[in-house]
């Protein structure tokens, strides 16, 4: 009787921890694909009937996006999507330059045949896309041409905070990927970083994804600095010279 009590005990944990997990996922790719503004109230009840979730699995799901930098969490004030100000924004990207490096050149050294075809069928689908003038999805493909080289790296923590440094980045109001001149360039430099994978050359790999992400840098500095933001319920925009340009948390430096 007690092994029975026991095993079911056991059954209900894991499919709360399941519930858990589904809601926090699907929460965080809400939050990452633009569902919510940056600031923007997440009220327990609106989230409950949005996604079908109890109460208990919506309080642990912002638990988690909170130790994550996607929400901010106040004391009888409820939960937000962080807003993340333009230095910020750059001191991750720099961040990001110092791990993806690392990254871009073990994944030289592990190279096959196999990631040399997935990623050149990225690449060849990015310029589809450019051509297309589908800067969005430019900048998906961009995404997965990252985590694949993140993948052969074999590099498990320098990947998770990579990915975390992401999820933290901009997601509204800056897109480098709409700058003028920025899609051809960052269409040029992939191609770059794809060449010194085939070569199977860790140093040229490296040097690749550094010049193309202080690109990315610059690129941002630039957006930030001629941006104008407006925040949700705000009555006007608020020039980045006035306070610090704030950005939404979410997915990655489109373009990047």
């Amino acid at each position: 009787m007690a092994a029975a009590h026991a095993r079911d005990d056991g059954s209900q944990a894991n499919r709360r921890r399941a519930d858990h997990s589904e809601t926090y996922l699907r929460l965080r790719e809400a939050i990452t694909g633009g569902r919510f503004q940056p600031n923007e109230r997440l009220v327990e009840a609106q989230l409950v009937d949005l996604l079908g979730a109890g109460r208990s699995s919506i309080r642990a799901a912002l638990v988690r996006l909170d130790q994550e930098g996607l929400v901010t969490r106040q004391p009888n004030r409820g939960a937000r999507v962080r807003l993340i100000s333009g230095r910020e924004a750059v001191e991750i990207e720099q961040v990001r330059i110092a791990l993806e490096k690392m990254l871009a050149r073990s994944a030289a050294e592990h190279v096959t045949a196999d990631d040399l075809a997935d990623l050149e069928a990225t690449v060849v689908e990015m310029h589809r896309r450019l051509e297309q003038d589908d800067r969005l999805g430019y900048s998906e493909l961009n995404s997965r041409f990252h985590r694949r080289i993140w993948k052969m790296a074999d590099n498990e923590l320098a990947a998770s905070l990579l990915a975390t440094l992401k999820s933290q980045s901009i997601r509204v109001q800056y897109r480098t990927i709409l700058q003028p001149g920025r899609a051809d360039q960052s269409m040029r430099e992939h191609v770059a970083i794809l060449a010194a994978l085939t070569a199977a050359d860790p140093e040229a790999t490296e040097a690749a994804m550094a010049e193309h992400l202080s690109h990315v840098v610059s690129t941002l500095r630039r957006a930030i600095a001629t941006s104008q933001v407006r925040l949700p319920g705000a009555a006007a925009s608020v020039a980045p010279e006035s306070v610090p340009s704030p950005l939404a948390a979410g997915a990655n430096v489109a373009g990047a």
